[in-house]
């Protein structure tokens, strides 16, 4: 339990308060209050419920700040992305939040502030916004989702495993300098990004010796005291190459048994159903590659499953391809 002043927006007034209102504090100094409202709630917004404000929302986590028993007034605007005022204050043993949203009030009134953290296997989650090396930009996207799992979450929410290769996104050679899984405009900055962390080139040391490749570990141990933009760079290269591909298989096949302790997603019954017989269809075609002597992996892209959003359930068929010298790939979309 900790006792101090928050500063959010104009103020929130200092109580003896758990983490999960400093969490909630966090939240609101970042401009962030996106509640999950569905229309029965809206419309009984005065009867005692449980209303969910979303934390960390990413295919490994679906996190939210809960007000237990709770009660609303004012109109919240959903839509609304403009600086917020917020106050907290607590009257007996009720807590008031009033929340600025421009000249919109709302004010919730509850019993306490939970947090519920669902947590998902991301191993063989993707989307390809962003063309070239797409199974680099994979290891990036799920690298930087794993971090920012494990730093915003407690740590009972990962793996001794899974903290050990988050460090991977101070690798600039496979992090967004060099492999970005999404377009710019998207990127959130990390500080000093080109930096590695001696964390991290130990870490791929260590997999470039699980998998022979001595040249690999002789350039790594020169870049931990040469870590230039250049040799990012050129390490960056040296990953797409087909004699070094072995680390990014080991890599990939590393980050999929720590995420395999979580469960996939449901989407009710008849929408798993479906989406059952898409995979069965992938992996049909997974193995008539695989007779051809073709590698190919199945990837799912997923949408939230407490929070709507503009993502459709989808499933690839990744294709391996060699051009002089590199390992390139093709991506297949399975339809049923």
């Amino acid at each position: 339990m900790r006792n101090t002043m928050f500063d959010v927006g104009d103020r929130i007034i200092g109580l003896e308060l758990p983490d999960t209102f400093y969490k909630l504090a966090e939240l609101l100094e970042q401009d962030q209050f996106e509640l999950l409202l569905s229309k029965n709630r809206i419309k009984d917004m005065h009867r005692k419920q449980d209303i969910s404000l979303v934390y960390l929302m990413n295919d490994a986590v679906e996190s939210f700040l809960v007000f237990h028993n709770a009660t609303i007034t004012g109109q919240y605007k959903s839509e609304y992305e403009g600086g917020l005022l917020a106050v907290l204050d607590k009257k007996e043993e009720e807590y008031v939040l009033v929340v600025h949203q421009g000249d919109s009030v709302i004010t919730l009134f509850f019993e306490d502030l939970l947090q519920q953290n669902n947590l998902y296997n991301y191993g063989d989650i993707g989307h390809f916004w962003v063309k070239g090396y797409e199974y680099l930009r994979l290891l990036e996207y799920r690298l930087a989702i794993l971090r920012d799992k494990c730093d915003y979450l407690d740590i009972d929410c990962s793996t001794p495993e899974e903290r050990k290769l988050a460090a991977l996104v101070e690798f600039p050679p496979l992090n967004y300098c060099c492999y970005p899984a999404v377009p710019e405009k998207y990127i959130v900055p990390r500080q000093n990004p080109w930096q590695p962390s001696d964390e991290a080139i130990d870490l791929m040391i260590e997999i470039a010796k699980e998998a022979g490749d001595k040249l690999f570990v002789h350039i790594l141990s020169y870049y931990q005291k040469n870590n230039s933009k250049l040799m990012s760079r050129f390490i960056a290269r040296m990953l797409h190459r087909k004699k070094h591909i072995k680390i990014v298989r080991i890599l990939t096949k590393k980050l999929q048994k720590a995420a395999s302790i979580y469960p996939v997603r449901s989407f009710g019954i008849e929408n798993d159903i479906q989406i059952q017989k898409c995979l069965e269809k992938a992996k049909q075609k997974k193995q008539e590659l695989k007779e051809k002597g073709i590698k190919a992996d199945i990837i799912r892209e997923e949408p939230f499953v407490e929070a709507q959003d503009s993502v459709q359930y989808k499933i690839y068929l990744m294709k391996w391809k060699q051009q002089r010298g590199n390992y390139t790939t093709e991506i297949e979309e399975i339809t049923i």
